[in-house]
Parts: C-alpha cells; sequence; structure tokens
C-alpha cells in the first residue's frame, strides 16, 4: 500500500508472524532506474520474505526494475495491475493495465527474462472506465469474465504462474481509492470460477477479507490470501492466521515483548538519522481491542512529536524509552 508498507511498517508487521509474505508499497520502476535505487529498494534482513512490488508499464523499465530487486535480495517481484488510483491511471500503470493484456504479457515476459526470482501479477476482476462507469458496477456477465479469462491465460503463457485477484472491479475516475476498495460488489464466485479455469496457476484473493475465520474459508478454494488494511490497523490477525495455518510451534510475543524488540529498532534508526514519527505511525493498531489501547496510540503519537525537537536540544525522552512507557500504559 502506497505510503503505508515502508520498510518500518513491514519490520514492525514481521514481530506477528515469521513466515507471511510481506509486500513492500508500490515503486514505480522509473523511480528505481532513474532514481534514489539504494533508498527506494532497501530493507532489513528481518523483513524477509519479502516481495517488491512494481508499478510501470514499459518492459524494459520493468525488466531493468525488477534485475535490481532481485540482486537486493527480494524474494518475489510483483506487477501492480489493480491500483485504480488517478495518479497510477494517469502514470499508465495499475489497473489500467487490465485494458491492456499483451502489454503486461509483454511486461511479465521481459521481467522473467531478467531475473530468476518469480514474478507475479496483482490484478481486479475487471476494470470500468466512462461516465456510465457506476452502473456498470452491479453487473458482472460473461464478457466480463471473457476479458479477465484472456488477460490471465495470455499473461499466463508469458511466465506468471501467481495472480492476486482483488475481487472488486476497478473504476477508473469517478471514484476515490478508498471507494474503489468499497463500493464495487465482492465477487469471490469470480475469483473461484477463475481458479478452476486454471487449475495449474497460484490464484489467491484479496478485498474484503477482515477476520481470520473469512481467511480460513477463502483457503477452501483459492491458494491464498492477501490482507491490506485490516492487517495494518489490526496486526495481530497474522499473529492468529500463522497460528492456524502453520504448525511449526511459534507463538506470538506478549506486547511487551513486541515493544521491546520495536525500542531497539528504533533506537538505531533515529541514531542514523530517521524521525521516530515515521516509524511509531505504523504501530498504533497494536493494542487495537485491548484496554488501553486509547492512551497507547496517544502516548506514541504525543510522544513522538515532542521527540522531533526543533531547536536542536536533547528530546525529553529516548526512542526506546517512550515505547517502553507505551507498553506500560497497554497493560494497564
Amino acid at each position: 500500500m502506497m505510503e503505508w508498507t515502508d520498510r518500518h511498517c513491514r519490520y514492525f508487521l514481521r514481530g506477528f508472524s515469521p513466515r507471511v509474505l510481506l509486500y513492500t508499497e508500490m515503486i514505480t520502476a522509473a523511480a528505481i532506474v532513474h532514481g534514489k535505487r539504494e533508498q527506494l529498494l532497501r530493507f532489513a534482513a528481518e523483513e524477509q520474505p519479502l516481495a517488491l512490488q512494481l508499478g510501470g508499464s514499459d518492459p524494459q523499465l520493468l525488466a531493468t526494475a525488477a534485475r535490481a530487486g532481485a540482486d537486493s535480495g527480494f524474494c518475489e517481484i510483483n506487477l501492480n495491475c489493480g491500483c485504480p488510483s488517478d495518479r497510477v491511471h494517469a502514470g499508465a500503470f495499475g489497473a489500467c493495465l487490465m485494458l491492456e493484456p499483451q502489454r503486461v504479457a509483454d511486461a511479465v515476459a521481459a521481467m522473467r527474462a531478467a531475473v530468476a526470482t518469480p514474478v507475479s501479477v496483482k490484478m481486479r476482476i475487471g476494470v470500468v472506465a466512462g461516465p456510465g462507469a457506476r452502473a456498470q458496477l452491479g453487473r458482472y456477465d460473461e464478457d466480463d469474465y471473457e476479458r479477465l479469462r484472456h488477460f490471465t491465460a495470455l499473461v499466463a503463457q508469458a511466465g506468471c504462474t501467481r495472480f492476486i485477484v482483488h475481487a472488486r472491479k476497478a473504476v477508473l475516475g469517478g471514484l476515490s481509492p478508498r471507494e474503489n476498495r468499497e463500493v464495487p460488489p465482492l465477487r469471490f464466485d469470480v475469483v473461484q470460477r477463475l481458479k478452476l479455469d486454471f487449475p495449474q496457476l497460484a490464484i489467491e484473493v484479496n478485498g474484503g477479507l477482515r477476520s481470520a475465520a473469512a481467511c480460513w474459508a477463502a483457503l477452501q478454494w483459492s491458494d491464498g490470501v492477501m490482507l491490506g488494511r485490516e492487517a495494518y490497523h489490526r496486526p495481530h490477525l497474522l499473529a492468529e492466521l500463522h497460528q492456524q495455518l502453520f504448525d511449526d510451534g511459534w507463538h506470538c510475543p506478549a506486547i511487551g515483548e513486541l515493544l521491546e524488540r520495536m525500542a531497539a529498532y528504533a533506537e538505531r534508526e533515529v541514531a542514523a538519522g530517521e524521525r521516530l514519527s515515521a516509524i511509531t505511525r505504523h504501530m498504533l493498531g497494536l493494542c487495537s481491542g485491548r484496554p488501553g489501547a486509547r492512551r497507547y496510540r496517544q502516548c506514541l503519537s504525543d510522544g513522538a512529536r515532542e521527540h522531533q525537537c526543533q531547536d536542536g536540544s536533547a528530546p525529553p525522552i529516548s526512542a526506546a524509552g517512550l515505547l517502553r512507557s507505551a507498553a506500560l500504559v497497554c497493560a494497564v
């Protein structure tokens, strides 16, 4: 998720499962090729397993960016063909790519030729645009499905074997990114049909999954589930799923242990010049649904602001001290 799942967020979420596959926020191929590559692709070893999500439509730029990602150690390269935001649409990538299946196939083929690392595609069940887009949201007919099937078949022929499908149509123009996540009806049945038609492919589902029970139900017919904002706001959901899915004896650490881990991380990052608020903003959901959650969020937010001294003086509390204080608040 752009501007959400940065490296600080991913380090925090890794504490809730050592095995779930984490994704970077979408990074444009052009930014990697022409920009600050090392900064954009930076991650801590503890974040692994980690996939790099790319945005773009030029096959050669995507191939070069994929090679940079593979050389940096990412275990998967993902092409985003599902983001419907106006900014992404204007850049000719994201969900609008589903209207150009051959271009996506060419991009996947170029990336597959450039790296040995697996290449996956994130997509929607369809795309609608134009003034009558809203009227099309409640309908999903055979023509819609045939376009989805054709897209999947063509991209699979290019070498992609793993598709993460957001079970909603994307509306290009007319809906905000939030509305695009909520207004178009969820159609898990369409993703189920796609899996039946392509049993040899890994078909994973995304969208509207807000509980371990819902994820478990989806896993009875899909090859995986992708979680976004629900995992961000309620990270313990990852731990709950890990313990249900993996019989490996792992148990989620207590809140105090999770915060102690982040205290050490924050001290290291702040000493290297990072703002404490850039780290703590991702941690506000740690105590979600528990006693003291509101006081915990306030403690983190207020403390991070106070830590960012404008006059060069020493902050009233260290990064580690703030997180340890927050642990005590949440425990009350």
